[in-house]
């Protein structure tokens, strides 16, 4: 066996440059100590934002577990308050979009990182949207789904539908619950709600829809078009106001599309990431 050969093979189970196993940690950040996940050896950074209440080990295993770790050196991050970003507790001001962009490029600012891409879920997909329009040469391409760039009387039904977490499926529930405890859960859940509602209040419910011009990064918009969270016309107008965006419809996806249907929503980011 060829000398070159032989070390490569030695070094892809022994280098830690080539390991395929998920690391944690935190980094000082804009005051705070952010935890972040981070697995893979590609020269292609893509950061992991999660939804309401999530983190990277609650709302994104399969990607962790299974995005091309040759292509892609792939973050899952816990935005402040949330996961493993405690403390402090979660509050929301009327920025907290903004921080929590303004967070999460300076998190990948801080682990070195020349250039990434996104994928944003619910939550983390207004993030990533702002982000792009905030920091535009810093971001590359981006992929979000379950995403609004505003919020209606519709949006305001549905938020208080999910209010008490007593009444979610246990299925949703429990990782999140035993997360968090189920106090700091159900708070936090609450003060969300009123966070999302505070929207309302603006002029066209404006969460972040002024900045969608601004959007520079190729953007693929999935939307599931069973998802009873976030209506269908969210999506529409997120693709009819970024410039040059492409919007994927799964038939059977819920908000979750990413965990219920990992391996088709996986070779789509690839796809659209390459």
């Amino acid at each position: 066996m060829p000398r070159n050969l032989l070390y490569s093979l030695l070094s892809s189970h022994l280098s830690p440059h080539f390991s395929t196993s998920v690391t944690s940690a935190k980094v000082a950040v804009n005051g705070v100590q952010l935890h972040y996940q981070q697995t893979g050896e590609g020269d292609h950074a893509v950061l992991l934002l999660p939804g309401m209440l999530g983190s990277g080990e609650t709302d994104f295993g399969p990607q962790l577990k299974n995005l091309n770790k040759k292509l892609f050196t792939v973050v899952a991050w816990d935005p402040r308050g949330y996961g493993h970003s405690r403390p402090p507790d979660r509050d929301f001001p009327a920025d907290f979009f903004e921080r929590d962009a303004k967070d999460a490029v300076d998190l990948m600012k801080a682990l070195k990182f020349k250039k990434v891409s996104l994928l944003g879920w619910s939550d983390g997909g207004i993030t990533a949207l702002i982000a792009a329009a905030k920091y535009p040469s810093y971001i590359h391409k981006m992929v979000i789904w379950g995403a609004n760039a505003y919020v209606t009387d519709e949006d305001s039904m549905i938020y208080e539908g999910i209010r008490d977490v007593s009444k979610w499926s246990e299925r949703t529930r429990k990782p999140l619950e035993a997360l968090y405890g189920y106090d700091y859960f159900a708070r936090t859940c609450e003060k969300w709600v009123d966070g999302i509602r505070q929207f309302k209040r603006l002029p066209d419910g404006n969460i972040c829809r002024h900045l969608l011009p601004r959007v520079q990064c190729p953007a693929l918009i999935v939307h599931g078009e069973k998802d009873p969270l976030v209506p269908r016309f969210h999506a529409d107008f997120i693709h009819e106001h970024v410039k040059g965006s492409r919007l994927h419809l799964m038939p059977e996806g819920k908000h979750n599309l990413h965990l219920r249907f990992a391996d088709e929503f996986n070779k789509l980011a690839e796809d659209f990431l390459q």
